[in-house]
């Protein structure tokens, strides 16, 4: 039987982690209501003050913190790294860094760096304020650096590979570093084809923001949709103009509240007034909503949810992403294919910027990181057939068999170089590549002495053409490909 006790630094250490992961004020612990709960839930508990609580949460970080260091330290595996940038209201540039890795145990783990002001989003200071970090951090092994579209970002990832071949850990040097977002992409590429439709857009926005803009006017739609008896449990939502998704979310809640924009703009004059008397920022008048703005708006919603999903599903930070970047490039250039052969002339017009956009990014594939390939093969459910299928399908015949070319090369590059780390960890030779035993090269003290006749033996096989040849990758790509299904998950494969 277990009997329970009271742990004063327990229960302290539990107060700090509630208001770090609920986001209070550290004079939340002076609250009247608070104290009262606590003199009630347990009367034994001393509640600290929020002095004491901002020195413990403090201690929690820290300690955190070395702990995360340790691992890293302890760990030979390769991490890879976002970056999210920022200007604030006030002028602040910001600069967030976070980690993505996986742990011995074969699970993803997501750890946040820095969050820190830098002193502009220029390439140069960028690599400073990140090596500074790494530093910190006592992280020297990189895999990939994730970022927006930016060209700053390109002397950025110029500037950190050069420091990451000083340190000696710049594998493969360098040469696929550097990844760009896919999100983002995909953000700019729905943003032109939103140009064609841009009044109705703005015409909505302006809207939404009007009835938002205050509560009464709220309450005001709200009684609109009441009177038509309307359950709809959605609300009007304002969007952010640069980023799409938050657009099609305020498109879909709109269209379904087409009717009640009717009913207010009657109720209340001044929705129409705003609407013409505003001007965007490109000098243009948002003008009232009409029947051809719902029908763009709707017609927008239907379109846009293939390109929402497609962001959702790229964007998870709980899950691997990597190895399915080539396949959804190519389910978003079918989509596109198909949208400019539509009947639709504005639809098709639309793709067509799309595409255009699309091109920009994706169109050259010998500029593209070698590894968006690499990642794909390496998903038992596709491996190196489909990813040669698609290159064919995307850009013809003589550019796709180029491709395939050098996407076998650069793979084949890539294991030899994980061979030469692990042969060189191992302290023995790689069979593979040598024909003689090498005694000089062998640390005795990490293999046991008896194994040297098998070592010898794997010579004598390798000397008579017996052994085989095949490299792991080999035999990896020899296999049968896995079946698709919604379960399969590629981390607990690899394990």
């Amino acid at each position: 039987m277990n009997i329970w006790r009271f742990d004063q630094e327990l229960c302290r250490k539990t107060l700090v982690k509630m208001i770090i992961v609920d986001e209070l004020l550290f004079s939340f612990v002076e609250n009247g209501g608070f104290r009262y709960f606590v003199s009630v839930a347990q009367p034994q508990f001393r509640i600290p003050s929020r002095t004491t609580v901002t020195r413990d949460c403090f201690e929690l970080f820290y300690e955190e913190k070395k702990k995360l260091k340790n691992f890293f330290r302890e760990n030979s595996q390769r991490v890879c790294l976002t970056t999210y940038t920022w200007t604030s209201i006030q002028r602040i540039n910001y600069l967030c860094l976070t980690a993505h890795f996986i742990d011995k145990d074969w699970k993803l783990h997501k750890r946040l760096l820095n969050f820190c002001p830098v002193s502009s989003h220029k390439g140069d200071d960028m690599a400073i304020a990140i090596t500074k970090c790494l530093l910190d951090w006592g992280l020297d092994k990189v895999f990939t650096i994730t970022v927006d579209n930016a060209s700053l970002n390109d002397i950025t990832l110029k500037e950190l590979s050069k420091q990451f071949s000083k340190w000696g850990t710049n594998l493969m040097d360098g040469h696929h570093l550097h990844v760009r977002c896919m999100a983002h992409v995909i953000n700019l590429i729905v943003q032109d084809g939103l140009k064609k439709i841009g009044d109705s857009v703005r015409r909505v926005r302006q809207a939404v923001r009007y009835i938002r803009q205050s509560p009464a006017r709220i309450k005001r739609f709200k009684d609109c949709c009441e009177i038509k008896k309307i359950t709809n449990k959605r609300s009007l939502c304002l969007d952010v103009a640069t980023r799409c998704n938050s657009t099609y979310l305020m498109l879909k809640a709109a269209q379904e509240f087409e009717n009640d924009f009717v009913s207010y703009g009657n109720l209340d004059p001044g929705l129409l007034e705003y609407l013409l008397i505003y001007v965007c920022e490109d000098g243009k008048t948002v003008g009232a909503l009409t029947s051809d703005d719902w029908a763009n708006v709707r017609q927008m919603e239907k379109f846009h949810e293939t390109f929402y999903d497609l962001t959702l599903r790229v964007s998870g930070s709980l899950y691997v992403t990597s190895n399915v970047h080539f396949h959804e490039i190519g389910k978003l250039y079918c989509v596109l294919k198909l949208l400019i052969e539509d009947d639709d002339i504005n639809l098709s017009l639309m793709a067509r910027r799309m595409k255009a956009k699309f091109d920009k990014y994706w169109g050259a594939p010998e500029k593209m990181n070698k590894m968006i390939f690499v990642f794909c093969v390496l998903d038992p459910r596709f491996k190196f057939d489909y990813v040669a299928f698609v290159l064919l399908r995307m850009y013809g015949q003589e550019k796709g068999e180029k491709m395939i070319d050098e996407v076998k090369t650069y793979m084949a590059c890539l294991f030899d170089e994980y061979q030469k780390i692990t042969s060189k960890a191992c302290g023995i030779s790689s069979y593979s590549h040598c024909n003689t035993l090498d005694l000089s090269s062998i640390n005795f003290g990490s293999i046991h002495k008896g194994t040297l006749i098998q070592h010898e033996y794997l010579r004598h096989k390798t000397n008579s053409g017996n052994m085989d040849s095949k490299t792991e990758l080999d035999r990896y790509l020899g296999e049968e490909n896995e079946i698709e299904n919604e379960q399969f998950a590629i981390v607990l494969w690899w394990k």
